[in-house]
């Protein structure tokens, strides 16, 4: 583990449950290309957040160009997760144990201005270790920030007001299996303190299978992670039957899964090798709640002309394709009889025996997706450049593919 002006203290993770707040609780990981079918390392991030209408932005920045999500508004001054022309990828989740918040003080407050002006000016981890280390104290960070860039760096850095600590994802002392797993606490924070331990439990448990299996790629990542439904905690997959009528009546509680009725997105960035040109990166990007999204390739080059369902919509204010899931997100967390109960969820609109629920439906949607696109990307990888034609072919086809389907299947 790299250290920088503090030692980081071991934390022993605690089997415990805190109570998580829906603006902040996000999940990651940052995964070596050592670990990688292909040799890519992948940046992935549920966010979960009170701005559930999230949106794909273009910016072209003071150095570099690029692309991220953000809040469906005017002029967004925070990017959650993105990358640029460098191939630098960044993200974040709020640690809750780094910095002890002082009354007045927002906490984190600068994470997302970070991550945009990161995005301008780092075109790799060691610039954003240089720009981490000039930036004014107090900073107002209090996050864990995962990056790669297009030298196959991997890393995650635990960042509060004055100090940070950096665990590099390709060395073995600091991810044994190729991965650095977080949620809303820091190894480097306060012992016991923080949130998310039963969501880092979860993702961790899928990982480690993965990563020892070869399995760990973009759809992988949305299928096992962005929308696993298991809790480790209370020994539970609500995907194996269990749950369905008339065993049960059908619903559950919202509680220390992974995707949740506040996540507003779902992202994986796929860096390049060593060598590569940064140009072949990709944002595979799901808008709002993962089961009733689908995840759609997204470049920096060439971004004036990303599909307008990801866009912010300057009529409606909204991102097309992020409206439709939200449309389907609300039909499942549809109880409205008192404090508390908008945490219920129809599982079986989900998930069920018969094959129906959106997240099965929209399963094969999201899987022609990666097939057609992988198709395109991998000749871009043998020819070592984008094609811009086809990127443009490849744009339109999933504009009307996307829509299409959620209108044949839904009805919206």
């Amino acid at each position: 583990m790299k250290k920088h002006t503090f030692c980081a203290f071991a934390l022993a993770l605690a089997l415990m449950i805190g109570v998580l707040n829906p603006a902040e609780a996000c999940t990651s990981a940052v995964v070596s290309g050592k670990v990688t079918p292909d040799g890519r390392p992948l940046l992935w991030k549920n966010r979960d957040t009170d701005n559930v209408q999230n949106a794909v932005k273009y910016f072209s920045g003071e150095k570099y160009a690029f692309i991220g999500i953000v809040n469906s508004v005017d002029n967004p001054t925070e990017i959650w997760i993105g990358t640029n022309t460098a191939g630098f990828a960044i993200m974040n989740t709020q640690s809750y144990n780094l910095v002890e918040v002082q009354p007045g003080e927002e906490r984190g407050e600068a994470n997302g201005r970070v991550m945009k002006r990161a995005l301008e000016v780092c075109g790799s981890i060691e610039d954003f270790k240089v720009f981490l280390d000039t930036l004014s104290k107090p900073s107002g960070i209090e996050a864990n920030f995962g990056v790669i860039d297009a030298q196959g760096g991997a890393a995650m850095f635990e960042v509060g007001y004055y100090d940070y600590v950096m665990f590099d994802a390709n060395d073995p002392k600091d991810a044994p299996m190729g991965y650095i797993a977080r949620t809303n606490f820091s190894f480097s924070g306060e012992l016991y303190e923080g949130m998310g331990y039963v969501r880092f439990m979860n993702e961790d448990v899928e990982l480690m299978r993965a990563a020892g299996t070869g399995q760990i790629t973009p759809a992988w990542m949305f299928s096992d992670l962005a929308r696993c439904f298991k809790n480790q905690m209370m020994g539970i997959d609500l995907k194996d039957g269990a749950y369905h009528t008339p065993r049960t009546t059908g619903w559950f509680v919202d509680k220390d899964f992974i995707p949740r009725r506040s996540t507003g997105s779902s992202v994986v960035v796929q860096g390049v090798k060593k060598g590569e040109n940064p140009d072949l990166t990709v944002m595979w990007t799901a808008l709002n709640y993962p089961p009733a999204a689908v995840a759609v390739p997204l470049w920096v080059k060439n971004a004036e002309k990303m599909p307008p369902m990801v866009l912010r919509d300057p009529e409606t204010g909204v991102s097309p394709l992020c409206d439709k899931a939200m449309t389907l997100r609300n039909r499942i967390f549809s109880c409205r009889q008192g404090g508390g109960t908008s945490d219920y969820f129809r599982w079986e609109l989900i998930f069920n025996p018969q094959g129906t629920g959106c997240m099965q439906l929209l399963q094969g949607v999201e899987q022609t997706v990666f097939e057609r696109s992988q198709q395109v990307i991998d000749g871009w990888y043998a020819s070592g450049k984008v094609d811009v034609k086809q990127m443009n072919e490849l744009y339109a086809w999933l504009e009307d593919y996307v829509t299409g389907q959620y209108a044949e299947l839904f009805g919206i």
